[in-house]
């Protein structure tokens, strides 16, 4: 997923109450990670692949997946923030519910006023 993409999808998420925040998996590799209840986060978007699936880690250990959505290389960035919404991590093998819970009270942005200063100056202006 593209740096800004992932920043952009993540703070959609937070938007909605979900606590998502841009992952950075290496060298132009970065997706959006979701931290979860128990200690876990799910990982979206960094597997180098065009199509969106995620893994969920429990410290760093593989726990469970949410396997590739079906025509998601396709997804525009609402199409992103609403399968990871939809998204249920509650068993080892995870699914998509079939509607979104309702939207939590938002989170802030990450960064605030150094958000461009701590990613490089490489974010688009909005």
């Amino acid at each position: 997923m593209d740096e800004n993409r992932a920043r952009r999808v993540a703070d959609a998420l937070r938007e909605r109450g979900i606590d998502a925040h841009l992952e950075t998996a290496g060298i132009d590799i970065f997706g959006v990670r979701v931290v979860l209840s128990g200690g876990r986060e799910a990982i979206w978007g960094n597997e180098g692949t065009s199509s969106l699936e995620a893994e969920v880690l429990l410290d760093g250990d593989l726990v469970g997946f949410i396997p590739e959505i079906a025509g998601s290389e396709a997804f525009d960035e609402a199409q992103i923030v609403d399968a990871i919404a939809r998204a249920d991590y509650e068993e080892p093998i995870g699914r998509e519910l079939p509607e979104a819970p309702p939207p939590a009270p938002a989170l802030t942005r990450e960064g605030g006023l150094f958000r461009r200063f701590l990613g490089g100056f490489r974010e688009n202006p909005e």
